[in-house]
């Protein structure tokens, strides 16, 4: 028996207790086995579709990937369960229609995530179905980014008003690489939008985004035929197989999604931000500067404020510099400014407007406590100076008294307030300006308390011909800058004197020494850039890796030239600019007017200190789809699949590779054309 036990308690030991393994991870998406009614169904008359899977599914973001069209007045109810997703309508559905519901890429399986993309299902009410499609991508016209979950809709209505007072006569969204199908359209001539419809009527409102093309587009189809080899295993010609395909057409439209940048121009608030600081907010940037009038107190001078603007003209600050209103209770003004009335006219608005002055409940306190603080300490100094006129008449020593007394007094004197001033120091770039910045409007500058001397050769300082400061820009208050030139690989010393710089209040600031440093040209590089394929005024950015903006040239007999330029790595991007306002400009439907075409160089620009470097670019070499680099893209779209496999490789030792398809199949007769051009070109089926 013991032998027994012994013998058994060895073979537990040596038994593994664990999960057993499972198999290879799943790749691959649901797969549709059958539905009620059939797909392509016609003459139905139900209200509930239901849609049976081979494994179970979730439906992910369905509010903005599903949808139905035609639209029905009251969106239907759509659930997952299990391995069967039903749909359920509430309105009657109408006569002789075709019915599409439209999943985009929302099916996915509830283990892995694999993704059914592109999935719709079709049905008739009467006695047939609408089989035409066309398809394409929507892209963000002012930086080419890819628009995922967007609406796109066409109207046979031809008629310009059709965009904004009737709902899509067919319509799909946009699934995550930006790529729309339009399925199961009847024969006809449509206009084709895309709109992200925020309030979700299926219509333009101007404050949505929205992209249009200006032709009417006829669906189609084409057939052509294609042919593969089917090889033996020894890699001999086995046969040779002909298919036949149809080919729906326009498949390769591509909208530019823009946004007029409408906004109803209205007051939203004034308020009297300090003692001597107003504040006017308006919804939008005015088309003109408003017109402010005072009416009381009354004041006979014009210069009663300095105007600071924020944001455009949007958001007005007007500091005051009289008095008399800054210690009025009460300042009345009469402004006009621009208003948008009924049916989105607009016109010029007179308002009276009363900015009453603030006095809040913790500002009171604060003064309250700081009262009672000084109280104090004068009480607190009175006792000394009697303590030191007793010691005195006593005849005894006055000194540690006196020295506490003397401390007490420094610290209750009222300190001056000096204007905080900021300038150069340390390095500058070659490109820099000499300039001053300060915590308060600036209301003087004396040029002769500004001093600038660079260092020569033999370590002696040469004063430098200073111009006069100047705002940096046309309504900066706090900045001022010196239009000239730094000498390259130079030493600079500025002092500014005291009382040299005051605010519109007359605060001075201290004096303010530093010193700086200007690069040399060699720490710098020279880009000129060969535009070709461009017709009109066109100006380029200058991007970093965030897609930000860094500077920007105009196109002169065809070439962007940028000098001085920091080495690193940069991109670019071309607006054809063609109002020539050195701006981009968005489209307007009612206009008819397109946004303003942006192209983006296909690549980053390594440039090194002190090189001449000069690149050709052909702005319609690459498509609008595959221009923008991969390295500044704001959204990057993966396939579900793709993501898992890497997952799976990465867990891997590195000796193992990933199996390769020997006959570089690519699913020859099977549904393989998904019919939009632009996916089917990434995905290798058609070039």
């Amino acid at each position: 028996m013991m032998v027994l036990a012994l013998v058994a308690l060895a073979v537990m030991s040596c038994a593994k207790i664990g999960m057993p393994e499972g198999g290879p991870r799943d790749y691959t998406p649901p797969m549709m086995l059958r539905s009620n009614p059939a797909p392509g169904a016609v003459n139905f008359k139900g209200k509930k579709i239901e849609i049976n899977f081979d494994e179970i599914v979730t439906l992910k973001d369905q509010t903005t990937k599903v949808v139905v069209s035609p639209a029905p007045k009251e969106p239907p109810a759509i659930r997952a369960q299990g391995k069967k997703i039903t749909v359920e309508f509430h309105d009657e559905l109408e006569p002789n229609t075709t019915y599409v519901i439209d999943f985009t890429d929302g099916i996915e399986d509830n283990n892995e995530g694999n993704v059914l993309d592109g999935f719709a299902f079709a049905f008739s009410t009467g006695d047939h179905i609408d089989s035409l499609q066309v398809s394409g991508m929507v892209l963000r016209a002012s930086d080419l980014e890819i628009m995922k979950n967007v609406l796109v809709g066409l109207h046979s209505n031809l008629d310009d008003s059709a965009f904004t007072t009737l709902p899509f006569d067919r319509v799909s969204r946009t699934n995550g690489r930006g790529e729309f199908t339009l399925r199961n359209v009847p024969p006809g001539e449509y206009h084709i939008f895309a709109l992200r419809d925020v309030d979700g009527d299926y219509k333009m409102a101007r404050t949505e985004d929205v992209a249009f093309l200006d032709r009417v587009i006829v669906p189609s189809t084409r057939e052509f035929t294609s042919q593969d080899t089917v090889f033996t295993f020894d890699h001999r010609i086995d046969t040779i197989m002909t298919a036949t395909h149809t080919e729906f057409l326009p498949n390769d439209l591509l909208l530019s999604l823009f946004n007029e940048s409408y906004r109803s121009l209205y007051l939203k608030k004034h308020e009297r931000e300090s003692a001597n600081k107003l504040l006017v907010l308006f919804s939008a940037p005015m088309p003109e500067m408003p017109k402010p009038r005072l009416l009381e107190p009354t004041i006979y001078s014009d210069d009663w404020a300095k105007l600071e603007t924020r944001e455009g003209q949007d958001s007005l600050v007007y500091w005051l510099t009289d008095s008399t209103l800054i210690k009025a209770d009460t300042i009345r003004m009469e402004m006009s400014y621009w208003h948008t009335g009924e049916n989105d006219s607009v016109s010029m608005k007179n308002d009276t407007l009363t900015f009453a002055r603030k006095n809040s409940a913790s500002e009171r306190k604060q003064q309250e406590k700081a009262a009672k603080e000084r109280e104090k300490q004068e009480k607190e100094l009175a006792k000394l100076q009697e303590k030191l006129d007793k010691l005195r008449s006593e005849g005894k020593d006055t000194t540690d008294v006196a020295i506490e007394l003397h401390d007490m007094r420094d610290m209750l004197k009222v300190k001056p307030v000096l204007l905080e001033l900021q300038t150069c120091k340390g390095q500058a770039e070659i490109t820099d300006s000499l300039w001053i910045k300060t915590n308060s409007p600036i209301g003087s500058i004396d040029m002769n308390g500004v001093h600038l001397e660079k260092m020569n050769s033999d370590s002696t300082w040469t004063a430098v011909q200073l111009p006069t400061m100047v705002p940096a820009n046309e309504w900066n208050v706090y900045r001022y800058v010196a239009p000239m030139r730094l000498e390259q690989n130079t030493d600079y010393r500025l002092t500014i004197d005291s009382l040299a710089v005051r605010s519109i209040y007359g605060i001075a600031c201290d004096t303010v020494r530093t010193t700086f440093k200007v690069k040399s040209e060699e720490e710098y590089a020279n880009l000129h850039v060969n535009c070709v394929g461009i017709d009109g005024k066109a100006f380029v950015h200058l991007l970093d890796r965030n897609d930000k903006v860094l500077r920007t040239v105009d196109v002169k007999d065809g070439y962007a030239d940028y000098y001085d330029v920091l080495p690193e790595t940069y991109y670019l991007m071309l607006v054809l600019d063609r109002n020539g306002n050195g701006r981009w400009d968005t489209g307007n439907y009612a206009q008819h007017l397109q946004p303003e075409e942006v192209y983006y160089y296909n690549g980053g620009v390594k440039l090194k200190r002190f090189s001449d470097i000069t690149l050709t670019w052909d702005v319609n070499a690459v498509t609008a789809d595959k221009q923008k680099p991969e390295a500044i893209r704001k959204y990057h779209p993966e396939e579900r699949n793709n993501k898992l496999k890497k997952e799976d490789k990465n867990k891997k030792n590195g000796n193992e590779e990933e199996e390769e398809d020997e006959f570089n199949s690519n699913g020859f007769m099977n549904n393989t054309y998904s019919g939009n051009k632009y996916d089917d070109v990434k995905r290798g089926v058609v070039r």
